[in-house]
């Protein structure tokens, strides 16, 4: 993402407050700054509008970090509603769904991601990006706040369609790198049908379960699942695999080239 980023001291003087009190915002919840690759906190234009914002209401309206995060969301300033610099909102609809889960709970980045068993950075990272976890790590934090991957993904919002044409597949958000999933079948039903396209050695890195069942076929390539950590299953083009999804299950594409495989969940719980 281009734009100026401002370092913590920087960003306090010019909204005209200390940087310890920009690091108790951000503990409360009301600010998410990036971070750099080394873990320095990085300040958007965005994040300066915000912070003068709190500023002003907690200076001239009195208000407590929880009533200042309800006013933000209720007039749509700062970044919650809106994409970062060069982000489109369909592309970031994952972090701001997560953002917006995470503030109605009223916990704080580093909570969450212990609480999930991640780095505070990285969730930071997908709250802005809506990129850059493993499909295993998007399900946990999904289950975490009582959701599924599919509906941060939008996948419930869609239009349904009686009829889908080749080639005019919908996408979740590039949440994952090297893994993309199509929608099969639109709108809220009682299977999700997907068709998922794997790089050369995406992988789900990690294991994870659910309430339900799964049928997968493997249109092209090759593909491994490992169930309960100790079956491991090597199929190829026109092999199938059905298991409860409340087994722990891990998959990687074992091809060297792209492997595309039909995925079906019964009844939506991924």
């Amino acid at each position: 993402m281009g734009g100026v980023r401002y370092k913590v001291a920087e960003a306090a003087r010019l909204a005209g407050v200390s940087a310890s009190t920009l690091r108790l915002w951000e503990t409360q919840g009301l600010v998410v700054p990036e971070r750099s690759p080394t873990g320095h906190r990085q300040y958007t234009e965005v994040d300066l509008a915000r912070l003068k914002r709190i500023s002003w209401f907690r200076v001239e309206r009195g208000l407590n970090p929880a009533a200042i995060r309800e006013a933000l969301e209720a007039e749509g300033a700062g970044d919650d509603d809106a994409p970062a610099a060069g982000e489109s909102g369909i592309d970031n609809q994952v972090g701001r769904k997560l953002r917006s889960l995470r503030h109605a709970v009223g916990r704080t980045l580093e909570q969450v991601a212990g609480e999930v068993g991640i780095a505070a950075s990285v969730l930071s990272t997908l709250e802005r990006t809506s990129q850059g976890v493993s499909v295993a790590v998007l399900h946990n934090i999904a289950e975490y706040f009582g959701s599924t991957v599919s509906s941060l993904s939008g996948e419930e919002e869609a239009d349904a369609r009686a009829v889908v044409r080749a080639g005019e597949w919908r996408s979740w958000p590039k949440t994952t790198p090297g893994v993309t999933v199509q929608l099969l079948a639109d709108g809220r039903n009682q299977m999700d049908c997907h068709r998922f396209v794997l790089e050369p050695g995406a992988s789900s890195e990690g294991a994870y379960r659910h309430e339900g069942e799964e049928f997968v076929y493997v249109l092209s390539g090759r593909v491994e699942f490992i169930l309960d950590s100790d079956q491991f299953y090597d199929l190829s083009a026109g092999d199938s695999l059905y298991f409860e999804s409340k087994r722990r299950h891990a998959w990687t594409n074992r091809h060297d080239g792209e492997t595309v495989l039909l995925w079906i969940n019964t009844p939506p719980t991924f």
